[in-house]
């Protein structure tokens, strides 16, 4: 039995193999409208979030299935303390695979360790967001016809995006792919992104503040949101939240075909005149993230039903170290243990099992 924690879960091949599933749904759904008939998919949102939880719910119903679970951890068992280990294991009791939205880094990964069911990573604090990056992928694969040699404009917040870093770990799996990484100073794509991802991969990349400078070089702008959320200093918030403001004038700048993403939800960042442009992918972006929900829970529990163990941890791991990152689950949770994986055997690096921050 597998889970998707991380888009490094996944092959070059399967996540091929997801797109064209995702394809063919769109193309002929009525064969996949009895595909999960009697199964039932826990949403399990500690998080606010209205894309992601309803496009889980929307698929899993499209499949032919239920949907149980809750919006908001006040609802749950985690206000009386339960533990995420112990909320895996009896969510298990009553669902067939479930999707986790959590502000700790690594939340999804202890409940894929505790449950006896499939646990899709649907956001976890400032790490990964794997099904958003999934919905990105065939949005650009439908958009821009290929998925390599492209030249990728990342602008906003880099150092808290999650789907930014998710991005990059997909983007650097094929061939040709250059990045250009807009942001001010202060949310610039952290090192660990930028050094173990881009630069072990090789992938040539350039740092700029400048978006007009780039627009006329990208074949893909990926835009974010400034996260008010992110910020324990509101007023660092204020100043840079208006930082970039992509609007028709920009847009005169870009190619003529090209397209402009955005995870979504947008505050100003993106002008309402651009909606109508017919480079402006993002709300099309929002459905396919849709379809490419409905191919992933089609994988994974049939994938669970062919080998139902779940999947050891692999790498060479060492338990006498500590993890000193404030968001990580275990710092929450005092009762799991403290586990790392070597991850640079050269330089003796070892990460975190659950946020991948480097050992101290």
């Amino acid at each position: 039995m597998r889970s998707l924690n991380s888009i490094l879960d996944l092959s070059v091949e399967e996540l091929d193999g997801l797109i064209t599933t995702a394809k063919d749904i769109i193309a002929c759904p009525e064969k996949y409208r009895d595909s999960c008939k009697y199964k039932k998919l826990a949403t399990l949102f500690y998080e606010p979030s209205t894309r992601t939880r309803l496009s889980f719910e929307a698929a899993m119903l499209e499949l032919g299935g239920s949907v149980l679970g809750f919006s908001s951890a006040n609802s749950s068992s985690a206000s009386k303390g339960e533990s995420m280990a112990d909320t895996a294991k009896i969510i298990s009791c009553y669902a067939d695979i479930m999707a986790i939205r959590h502000p700790k880094d690594g939340a999804p990964f202890v409940a894929s360790r505790n449950a006896s069911v499939p646990v899709i990573n649907a956001g976890d604090g400032m790490h990964n967001h794997p099904t958003q990056t999934l919905a990105d992928l065939l949005t650009i694969s439908r958009e821009m016809g290929r998925l390599n040699d492209l030249t990728i404009g990342l602008c906003g917040d880099l150092k808290y995006g999650r789907t930014v870093h998710s991005l990059i770990e997909a983007m650097c799996r094929y061939q040709n792919i250059r990045f250009v990484l807009i942001s001010p100073e202060e949310l610039r794509l952290p090192g660990y992104v930028k050094y173990n991802v881009l630069e072990k991969s090789g992938f040539p990349y350039e740092e700029v503040t400048s978006l007009e400078d780039a627009m006329p070089k990208l074949d893909v702008l990926y835009m974010t949101r400034i996260q008010r959320e992110r910020f324990s200093n509101p007023a660092v918030y204020e100043r840079l939240k208006g930082s970039y403001i992509l609007d028709p004038e920009k847009m005169k700048l870009a190619k003529e075909q090209m397209c402009v993403l955005h995870p979504l939800p947008r505050v100003n960042e993106i002008s309402v005149a651009v909606d109508d442009d017919p480079r402006a992918a993002y709300f099309r972006q929002a459905l396919n993230g849709k379809y490419m929900r409905m191919a992933l829970i089609l994988m994974l529990l049939k994938e669970a039903q062919e080998n139902p163990a779940r999947e050891p941890i692999r790498g060479e791991l060492r338990y006498d170290l500590t993890c000193r990152n404030p968001r990580c689950i275990s710092a929450t949770e005092q009762e799991l243990p403290q586990i790392f994986r070597l991850t640079d055997k050269a330089a003796g690096i070892h990460r975190c099992i659950y946020c991948e921050h480097i050992a101290e």
